[in-house]
């Protein structure tokens, strides 16, 4: 029987979107990849809740853009720290075990935040102290969790398992903002904290429900120096890994301004909580879009190329976003098209990191991607609320947002490394098969 031209355009149709699209099979095929995806999506709403609380609540407080640049940048040392620690813990000990500490310990972090909303209003330093020392368990938990993802999922099936995390993470990324500005309005801090208590409490569930995650046979407990001098030993040899970290700190400290986000809704859009929490959300309706069209990556070659050019893409719609402040709706926009570029950037950029290191090392080198992913911020964070400070958000905004692509610029001509870096060239540098 023949095919019908209707029916062919239909399946060629078929063929392009699951080209592009993203691949389920992880889910369907690993028990301990859902339970930590799924008890980590709940648990990233509840997250990003705070996200949102804890930088309004300083800037209510001292009414000051610096000021929540500076929590930022005090979170910043515990930070870089810690993620050293953790990932080397991450390869030493049981992973699993390592995150039931680590989310029992940032629930009662929650907790005490919500006593001291709820007990009235609580002193810039209770803020700060709590802040500091969550970011500080935050950097064991999250090369933790992303270390774990190899041993769950095969080797052929990594892009996608990492695709579909950060589908998640970005879900929680729009749901979190902007649950956390209606709670914000609607109930006050000790609620929003109270209900990111409640996720962590989900999240403990869905990870003890999950098979122990050992170390490789040789590589447990052992000097932790040691053990962090390895992982850069390992990097000193791989310029590769280290032009992913540069070009992605490019981004992170000139081209991520959320530390203005409550000045620009009280003050410039004047929005209030509600239209703070679309401005956090809006990056990541952008990259939930994205990561439902990373299915391409994977067959993409010249990826050091292609993560230049969409960080600079990131930078171009950043500085437009600062440009036209006056439209609240073009705003989102840009910061929508911001998250899709960083999206695919972030795919990328993991998967190059995911396909060049061995196992054993995994959690230390997940460790020092973090640095970058959550360290980055918080530099950025202290850059934009100082260039704020001396002279307006937007200038703020739109400078960092050139700056990003000018960054790209140097990259892309500094490092001619990354810039011709082939994806086949993976197999050279002889990264352990997934245990």
């Amino acid at each position: 029987m023949t095919t019908t031209p209707d029916r062919g355009l239909v399946a060629q149709a078929r063929g392009i979107f699951k080209g592009v699209t993203i691949d389920p099979t992880p889910l369907r095929e690993s028990r301990n990849f859902r339970l930590l995806l799924g008890g980590q999506s709940i648990n990233l709403v509840g997250n990003q809740i705070s996200m949102v609380a804890v930088p309004y609540q300083v800037f209510l407080i001292t009414h000051s853009s610096l000021a929540v640049g500076a929590l930022s940048l005090m979170q910043f040392l515990p930070l870089m720290c810690m993620y050293l620690i953790g990932g080397s813990l991450a390869d030493m000990v049981d992973r699993r075990r390592l995150m039931l500490i680590t989310q029992t310990l940032l629930a009662c972090t929650a907790a005490l935040l919500a006593v001291g909303a709820f007990l009235g209003h609580p002193p810039l330093w209770y803020i700060f102290a709590i802040a500091i020392c969550a970011a500080g368990i935050q950097a064991v938990d999250n090369p933790t969790r992303r270390a774990s993802i190899p041993r769950l999922v095969p080797r052929d099936q990594i892009a996608n398992a990492l695709s579909l995390n950060q589908i998640l993470s970005q879900l929680g990324q729009i749901a979190g903002p902007a649950v956390g500005g209606l709670l914000l309005a609607k109930a006050g801090f000790g609620t929003a904290y109270a209900v990111n208590f409640a996720t962590f409490l989900v999240s403990i569930v869905a990870v003890s429900m999950m098979s122990p995650l050992p170390p490789e046979a040789g590589t447990g407990l052992r000097n932790p120096i040691g053990a962090i001098g390895e992982s850069f030993a390992f990097l000193r040899d791989k310029p590769i890994l280290l032009s992913n970290f540069v070009v992605d700190v490019n981004g992170q400290i000139f081209g991520l301004p959320k530390a203005l986000f409550p000045a620009l809704a009280t003050n410039v859009f004047r929005n209030g909580p509600a239209g703070l929490g679309l401005l956090y959300a809006a990056p990541g309706v952008g990259a939930l879009l994205g990561a439902f069209l990373t299915g391409w990556i994977g067959r993409v070659r010249r990826q050091g190329r292609t993560v230049v050019i969409l960080v600079a893409i990131w930078g171009i719609a950043i500085a437009v976003f600062g440009l036209f402040t006056q439209f609240f709706w073009l705003g989102l926009l840009m910061l929508a098209v911001a998250g899709t570029a960083d999206m695919f950037s972030a795919v990328m950029r993991n998967t190059i990191l995911q396909l060049v290191i061995p196992d054993r090392l995994r959690g230390r080198l997940s460790s020092v991607s973090m640095m970058t992913t959550t360290g980055g911020p918080r530099l950025g964070d202290a850059e934009a609320g100082a260039v704020a400070t001396l002279t307006t958000p937007q200038f703020s905004v739109v400078s960092g947002g050139l700056l990003t692509v000018l960054g790209c610029v140097v990259v892309a001509f500094a490092i001619p490394v990354y810039w011709n870096w082939d994806a086949q060239a993976a197999v050279k540098y002889g990264a352990d098969p997934v245990a």
